[in-house]
């Protein structure tokens, strides 16, 4: 089924010449997206929370002197994410799209108070891999949620909310953990009934939880998952309440979905295998657009900001509200993606942003080549930036998130929820989330180690990355903005 031609309001083919030719938007689609992407607010807020806490973290259980272990604490939360992520696609396939959006909720509730009240570093890490699984499930349920239940016309704009949401998770997180810490002066004084603050900014989160489980609770269940379950009236009504089609055309719909999902057996992960490499073709796209996603280093601006800011010239209270600001540029340049995702293309993005990201970070290996010895303010040995390649160096880096925010951030989210067909989509996205999650840990785990030997060398291997992912995309990549869900095949 071809969704070149537009749809009128009754669900009818119009030409494109006719008045009112464009596909009606329904304000349910929009509503429920936006509920589908509150997970993707706790997934950013929950793993940015620690960041403001570290410091507080590492003086509360005496993680001073085992730097390998507090990065341990740091980074435990996307090894939980990979775990969430792989098992999602197949419990939602078994349970449905809500109630895994519900277990979700759980866990980052359950992770909030117990990170909030831990007493050891160990328990610290039980309640973190607990929060890390709750955001790989969110990683995975929301982009799938949304590209089954979205109209195609709008498909791109609406999965992008994913990433809007995520990236506001993250600045609400800073902004959270600055306040706290404001009003106690201070991470680690105490702030209300005994507790410090660093406890609170994980506590908090308990809010943005119960507010995801509310909402979960009042949207329909995805059409596609009603039709895997037989369940073909309330699939049809929910796909008529979503998009503006006639009687007709929705009942057409569900047979083509339907037809899309008839097979023997029940959906599982053995449905990726291929003869590639042991994976269908197309799994292996998703896997390399989410580590090609990871691989640019984009978390390294937002982990280890203060490192960053800090070379560059800015004192350490700066570094802060540099971070922030650093934030609020990906909020803003995500808005962008948003506006633009469904008239100019998935692929055109993916490309221009792999040639953008190449050159801002060739920009920033080359400024941080000129990097010499100084001193911080509190005594320690660093690395400055002289003369002008400071203020280069930070502005190549902005540069390099509004590339990341306009284009792959949100752009590879909507395509994992777009490109694998209906009976493998939510298996094969549990595997490309996985995978995804396993990056970020590696970036973040082997920066500093890198940065030790020399920024150069950190952001020259983010470089080469990103430009062989223009190389991938420009090969592995086909356009999916304007075609329906049972259009894509394995």
């Amino acid at each position: 089924m071809t969704t070149d031609q537009p749809v009128g309001p009754g669900g009818s083919s119009v030409s494109p010449g006719a008045s009112g030719n464009q596909p009606k938007t329904t304000t349910k689609a929009i509503l429920v997206s936006i509920v589908a992407a509150v997970g993707g607010f706790l997934f950013g807020f929950d793993s940015s929370v620690i960041n403001g806490a570290v410091d507080a973290l590492n003086n509360q259980f005496n993680l001073n002197d085992s730097p390998l272990l507090a990065g341990f604490a740091v980074a435990c939360a996307l090894l939980g994410s990979a775990v969430g992520a792989w098992f999602a696609g197949p419990v939602a396939d078994r349970y449905g799209r809500v109630r895994v959006m519900l277990i979700a909720a759980a866990m980052f509730a359950i992770s909030s108070i117990g990170s909030g009240l831990a007493f050891a570093v160990w328990d610290l890490i039980i309640w973190r891999i607990i929060a890390g699984i709750g955001i790989g499930i969110a990683s995975v349920i929301a982009p799938a949620y949304i590209a089954e239940i979205a109209p195609a016309h709008i498909r791109g704009r609406l999965a992008s909310l994913q990433q809007m949401a995520i990236v506001l998770g993250i600045f609400v997180a800073l902004l959270s953990d600055a306040l706290l810490a404001g009003v106690a002066g201070g991470a680690a004084n105490e702030f209300w009934i005994g507790l410090e603050a660093w406890r609170w900014m994980f506590i908090v989160g308990v809010i943005p939880s119960v507010i995801y489980a509310v909402l979960a609770l009042r949207i329909p269940e995805s059409p596609r998952y009603l039709v895997a379950k037989g369940q073909m009236e309330k699939a049809t009504e929910v796909l008529a309440s979503v998009e503006a089609r006639s009687r007709e055309s929705v009942q057409h719909k569900i047979t083509e979905i339907a037809d899309s999902l008839r097979r023997d057996v029940k959906p599982s992960l053995r449905d990726l295998s291929g003869e590639r490499f042991g994976l269908k073709p197309i799994v292996w796209v998703g896997i390399l657009l989410s580590v090609f996603q990871q691989f640019v280093g984009i978390n390294v601006i937002f982990y280890y900001s203060t490192t960053l800011w800090q070379a560059v010239g800015f004192s350490e209270s700066d570094s802060f509200t540099a971070s922030v600001i650093n934030g609020l540029i990906n909020v803003l340049s995500t808005i962008v993606a948003i506006l633009i995702v469904d008239r100019v293309g998935r692929r055109p993005m993916l490309l221009a942003g792999s040639l953008g990201m190449t050159v801002t970070l060739g920009v920033m290996a080359v400024a941080f080549s000129q990097s010499v010895p100084t001193v911080s303010e509190s005594g320690e040995a660093t690395v400055g930036l002289p003369g002008a390649w400071g203020p280069i160096a930070l502005v190549a880096a902005n540069l390099f998130v509004v590339a990341f925010a306009i284009t792959w951030g949100p752009v590879v989210w909507v395509l994992l929820g777009e490109i694998f067909p209906n009976y493998l989509r939510a298996a094969a996205l549990s595997v490309a989330a996985a995978a995804q999650w396993i990056a970020n840990f590696l970036i973040t785990v082997t920066f500093q180690s890198l940065a030790d030997i020399g920024l150069t060398l950190a952001y020259g291997l983010y470089t080469a990355f990103a430009l062989i992912s223009f190389f991938f995309v420009y090969r592995s990549i086909s356009e999916t903005k304007g075609k329906e869900l049972e259009e894509m095949t394995a």
